[in-house]
């Protein structure tokens, strides 16, 4: 039997066609895709390839879905044709040296799930195992579809230790961004989002309850402006990069009070370097952290934030579109038309 799927040739090279159902080998579940979505990875993917999702062309791509059970793979537990799931786009070895550790998300075996675009998608065993959920019967696939990418920013939330009360700055708000402003309005802080695309703007004040706002077309020096909107004007608690830029990665370090956190979230290109004002980085104690994936435990933690309507994510989805029109929907991603677009088998 075959399927339609999106498969990547090369960069900015996709083709919308039918490729073989490949049956579940042991351990692994076949899964009908009910809901996928676009992601900035996705979007990166399409644009320059990845050297460690696309191993090998032509590959399917996409990693945020959920769905159906449709066929179970020998010597499967717990999960039955019929159930309604959602799976994380990797999965840890348990027992490299990192896992030993319980720092899953460095596994030196973690094994990566790509080709959402799709009808269907078999699971591998070791996310089977430990990164494959059910959902709850009342819970939507579109929404349970957000579990991978909220995951990421629960991870980042909580080894950044935001508490209530600080005054927390999230520059870029794609995605990511706008999780990251819900996640530390949910710690209690006050938070300043700052962009420059007016629909993420927007959605940081509806979506994730931004105190303040601040359009980067307007201010040459947003130092000042965050400065300003700090607490006794000392700089952010926190200032939380959402780009992956250098030169963003940089100024960072100009918005944040003696003793605060500067979190680098957003991946850079490989072979990007910055340049840090140590007397400032020492004598000032500011504190660096860069987060990256998630682990088996913050993912089950989004999952529960979804569910249990704390993070409202289906307000990130601008656009729904069919499967055929899946390369539309990343061009608008990658344009900034769009913030999510659902993708609908």
């Amino acid at each position: 039997m075959k399927m339609k799927s999106l498969q990547f040739y090369s960069p900015l090279n996709v083709k919308f066609e039918d490729v073989e159902i490949k049956e579940p080998k042991n351990g692994e579940v076949q899964v009908k895709i009910m809901a996928a979505l676009t992601c900035g990875t996705d979007v990166k993917t399409y644009r320059r390839g990845h050297p460690v999702l696309i191993k090998k062309v032509p590959s399917g791509f996409g990693h945020e879905f959920a769905g159906v059970i449709n066929k179970v793979g020998k010597d499967v537990a717990g999960f039955n044709i019929g159930d309604r799931v959602v799976a994380a786009n990797s999965a840890p070895c348990g027992k490299c040296f990192f896992c030993k550790r319980g720092e899953y998300n460095l596994c030196e075996n973690l094994e990566f799930l790509n080709g959402a675009y799709a009808e269907y998608i078999n699971i591998p065993s070791s996310i089977v195992k430990r990164n494959l959920l059910k959902l709850p019967d009342d819970l939507s696939f579109e929404k349970a579809a957000f579990s991978e990418p909220l995951a990421n920013v629960v991870h980042g939330i909580e080894k950044t230790g935001i508490k209530s009360g600080q005054t927390v700055g999230v520059v870029g708000l794609g995605p990511i961004g706008q999780m990251f402003v819900k996640l530390a309005k949910l710690k209690g802080a006050r938070v300043i989002a700052a962009g420059r695309n007016p629909l993420k703007l927007k959605l940081a004040k509806e979506f994730g309850g931004a105190d303040e706002i601040i359009d980067l077309t307007k201010y040459k020096n947003p130092e000042k402006i965050f400065i300003d909107f700090s607490e006794g004007k000392k700089g952010l608690d926190v200032a939380v990069e959402c780009v992956g830029l250098p030169e963003i990665w940089e100024r960072m370090f100009t918005f944040v009070r003696r003793g605060g956190v500067v979190h680098l979230f957003g991946g850079c290109k490989e072979g990007s370097s910055i340049n840090i004002d140590t007397r400032r980085l020492h004598y000032d104690e500011i504190k660096v952290i860069s987060i990256f994936h998630h682990t088996p435990l913050y993912f089950r933690e989004a999952l529960r934030l979804i569910a249990e309507g704390e993070v409202e994510v289906e307000k990130l989805i601008t656009e729904t579109m069919p499967l055929e029109r899946a390369e539309e929907a990343l061009i608008k991603h990658m344009n900034g038309r769009a913030l999510k677009v659902l993708i609908k088998p």
